[in-house]
């Protein structure tokens, strides 16, 4: 097993630098580490999973299907990114349905905690483009959302800030190196952990100035939930589908049921102009839960599935703590 220690000079490598690295590398910098974080592609991040993912941070509205872990760590997150991040926009999420699929709404409703349900005239006076769209809504006040390719520049910076080094454009593995090692490759740790899946999630970025919507929009849909996410100049990504798949492409029939069901939050989205088609391979275990594994000189941290930016800064502070102090979270970590 790693030894632990208290001292917090203890170098520390971090290999990956999507989500999950860069939280691990930014609180183990913070923390007085001798932080490297290792990334294999360039400073652009175009083959991370991290760069097509939707940002949303929600864990109450993720409690309709998650496990209850994923709502924890979730909600420790929310208070991690606040403090780090403060300009995170945390001004809630929506819920909203059809009438055919009102059943499901309802279920939703029942499913999730710390939500108010709004009526029409409600949701228009918070969302002016969704008038006469809906008879009523979910509110989610507590929940926030980022802008993945904004938000991992910004925490590559505060890890620097915090002292620590990055390195792009290496491909190290774990027997490179020396000291504390954090693995957070993701799918591409499959050559050690062969029980990872990739789990395929697709999006599509459109431009219109025809809606204005203020936080993210989750439509029921009978088979995944769509949503809309808003981004800055008039952008909104439409995802996200969950296709137990390995390929990056997008498919037409998942570009169909996106686009169209986006029409059905507002015919305005007909008219939009689509920028990019594009899907990443989110990192999953069979029981599509994290894990921190510690075997060795090494610690993984893997397994994020569809939560990494919701749950990737609770699950580097318990790593933090399991190097400082030992302290071992029974429902995260497996020591071999």
């Amino acid at each position: 097993m790693l030894q632990t220690t208290k001292r917090p000079d203890s170098p520390v490598s971090i290999i990956g630098a999507g989500i999950a690295g860069a939280w691990q590398a930014l609180l183990f910098a913070q923390a007085g580490h001798a932080v490297t974080l290792h990334e294999r592609g360039d400073e652009a991040m175009t083959d991370a999973t991290s760069h097509w993912a939707g940002g949303m941070l929600a864990p109450y509205c993720e409690a309709e299907i998650a496990e209850p872990i994923i709502s924890r760590l979730g909600l420790r997150s929310l208070d991690l990114w606040r403090r780090e991040l403060p300009d995170t926009p945390f001004n809630g999420s929506l819920v909203v349905a059809h009438p055919r699929e009102r059943n499901d709404f309802e279920r939703f409703a029942r499913m999730t905690e710390d939500h108010r349900r709004l009526d029409a005239a409600g949701l228009a006076a918070l969302e002016p483009s969704l008038e006469g769209r809906f008879r009523d809504a979910l509110f989610f006040p507590a929940e926030g959302h980022v802008e993945p390719r904004r938000v991992l520049p910004q925490l590559h910076e505060r890890i620097k800030a915090a002292g620590g080094t990055i390195k792009f454009c290496s491909n190290v593995t774990a027997n490179d190196l020396d000291g504390i090692v954090i693995d957070c490759r993701g799918i591409s740790a499959r050559d050690e952990q062969s029980e990872l899946r990739g789990v395929k999630g697709e999006m599509i970025l459109i431009e219109t100035c025809e809606v204005q919507l203020a936080r993210p929009v989750r439509l029921i849909h009978p088979r995944w939930p769509l949503y809309v996410i808003p981004r800055e100049n008039g952008l909104f990504m439409l995802g996200a589908t969950s296709i137990e798949a390995e390929d990056t492409g997008v498919s037409v029939r998942s570009a169909l049921e996106l686009l169209g069901a986006a029409y059905t939050v507002h015919p305005a989205f007909g008219e939009a102009r689509i920028l990019e088609f594009g899907s990443g391979l989110r990192p999953a275990f069979p029981d599509n839960l994290p894990r921190i594994g510690i075997r060795g000189g090494k610690i993984s941290v893997n397994g994020l599935y569809r939560h990494g930016f919701l749950i990737a800064p609770a699950l580097a502070e318990l790593t933090l703590a399991y190097v400082q102090r030992g302290q071992i979270d029974n429902e995260v970590m497996q020591c071999a």
